[in-house]
């Protein structure tokens, strides 16, 4: 607080003075009893009105917020009256399984990435049973069903798609590896056809000037969904590549572990007692993906060994008896034939969709737009610090998160009104990084940390204020603003 100045937000310097963690405490107490929800839907229609922004093909995502307390009572607790979500364990998108988390979803707009509409869900929430209820939100909130709904895999869920279609929306997601209608193209009708690629997309690569270009492709599929929905196959360049050096590292990571497990077999230390125990060795050791690539035989060798029977040294009385022993021995090889047949799919993957009115390129770049959504994850987790939560009470924990969600809507607001200046006034960059250096897609960050640094003075003599001093603008500081079209307007 004392780092702001307290008139630009409506505060006394006395009202600033007095602002402490108890009230903090206090006003999120509040703000969790109150209708969240009501406040959330009008404070998105007033956004969604003031700055035009379209509604026509929305964005759906969700991320993990992770806590790194015990929580114990936050189990789905009553508190005022009001159930609180559970903060437990689940799938953690942030690669921490052991520590418990909250699913938060975000869902944007392709018109600047502009949240439209969030939501909690317990920690242990599966997306999949998520969207049912986000839909119908965002159908409220846009007025019709007629918008396009975009989100990851999870979406493809028979029973969700035909919901969707038969309340008059549209929807487009990426299809499950594990259904048939994936398995039948790569496995089936790609052995004896040749698709008729259509070119939709070309750039340079991403990383090397001196690489070949990113090509994007499309075809139509040869037969739709098992619900009838049209199925859109995608070819990338840098994909195709990808795809073959992660099968090639794969299998060399196999079969280096399958040597070692040989070694173990093979020395006196080897502690697998059966083949039961084998089988799940070499189980762990292969994976999900090696073992359709590599075959692997088992040999078993039985070596039979005497032992004294009894206590004591061997003498010529000794009586002994013979242990036969199994020993394995491992032979493996590569299938040619089904690396052959899995390179022929190398850098395709299936859209699903119900909109036949879109072409290729369309279907392609409505798809491909999912990233500007996860950047508005990334934000929340760095630029705001979304985690960790330095609060107990998760019902005051439920309204900071709140106020995350405000936060990511105006940093995306402004954004896009800062890009849409740019564009207006054909402005392909503005030198907001150090040194004055040239962005082509400035962020709410850079904005932010170019007017970080301006500063107001006050001259007193004999605590009586004489002057004051205001902020001296530079010439980047009155072009952002006037890309932004607003004045600064500094407080008397």
């Amino acid at each position: 607080m004392r780092r702001c100045e307290p008139k630009l937000l409506g505060l006394s310097p006395a009202a600033a003075a007095s602002f402490n963690d108890d009230r903090a405490d206090r006003a999120l107490d509040r703000l969790f009893d109150a209708d969240r929800a009501s406040l959330l839907t009008e404070l998105v229609l007033r956004a969604i009105r003031e700055f035009e922004v379209q509604m026509a093909e929305l964005h759906n995502d969700s991320t993990s917020i992770t806590f790194t307390g015990r929580y114990r009572r936050a189990v789905g607790r009553l508190v005022r009256g009001r159930r609180t979500f559970r903060i437990t364990h689940g799938f953690n998108k942030d690669h921490r399984p052991d520590l418990k988390q909250l699913v938060w979803q975000l869902t944007v707009s392709a018109d600047g990435a502009v949240p439209v509409h969030y939501r909690l869900w317990d920690g242990n929430t599966g997306d999949v049973s998520t969207h049912q209820d986000t839909w119908q939100a965002l159908r409220e909130i846009v007025g019709t069903s007629n918008f396009l709904y975009v989100a990851d895999s999870k979406l493809c869920d028979g029973e969700m798609l035909q919901y969707i279609d038969g309340q008059g929306g549209r929807f487009l997601t990426i299809l499950l590896r594990t259904r048939g209608e994936d398995k039948w193209f790569r496995w089936q009708w790609l052995l004896s056809h040749e698709p008729a690629w259509q070119e939709v997309s070309r750039g340079p690569h991403p990383r090397d000037a001196n690489a070949p270009p990113n090509i994007w492709r499309g075809v139509e599929a040869p037969q739709p969904s098992a619900e009838g929905y049209r199925i859109v196959w995608v070819w990338n360049s840098l994909k195709a590549v990808e795809d073959s050096a992660s099968r090639e590292r794969c299998i060399q990571k196999a079969v280096t572990r399958l040597e070692r497990l040989q070694a173990h077999l093979a020395g006196p230390r080897c502690r697998l007692k059966n083949r039961k125990a084998l089988d799940k060795a070499l189980e762990a050791t292969l994976g999900e993906r090696a073992p359709r690539w590599l075959r692997v035989e088992v040999e078993t060798v039985r070596q039979e060994q005497y032992r004294k029977a009894g206590p004591g040294r061997p003498g010529p009385n000794s009586r002994y008896v013979r242990v036969v022993k199994e020993r394995w021995h491992l032979r493996w090889v590569v299938d040619v034939e089904a690396v052959q047949t899995d390179a022929r799919s190398d850098g395709m993957f299936p859209l699903i969709t119900n909109d036949r009115n879109l072409s290729l390129a369309e279907v392609l770049a409505k798809y491909k737009y999912q990233p500007y959504l996860e950047k508005r994850h990334e934000q929340a987790k760095t630029v705001q610090r979304v985690a960790p939560v330095y609060l107990k009470n998760e019902a005051r924990v439920e309204a900071v998160l709140f106020l995350h969600f405000v936060a990511v809507l105006v940093n995306a607001l402004l954004e896009r009104a800062l890009r849409l200046g740019m564009r207006h006034r054909r402005r392909a960059h503005v030198p907001v990084y150090p040194e004055a250096r040239p962005c082509t897609a400035p962020t709410s960050e850079r904005i932010f940390a170019l007017f970080a640094d301006l500063q107001r003075h006050h001259l007193y003599e004999d605590s009586r204020l004489r002057q004051t001093f205001g902020p001296e603008l530079t010439s980047v500081h009155q072009e952002v603003l006037d890309l932004l079209g607003v004045g600064l307007i500094l407080p008397s």
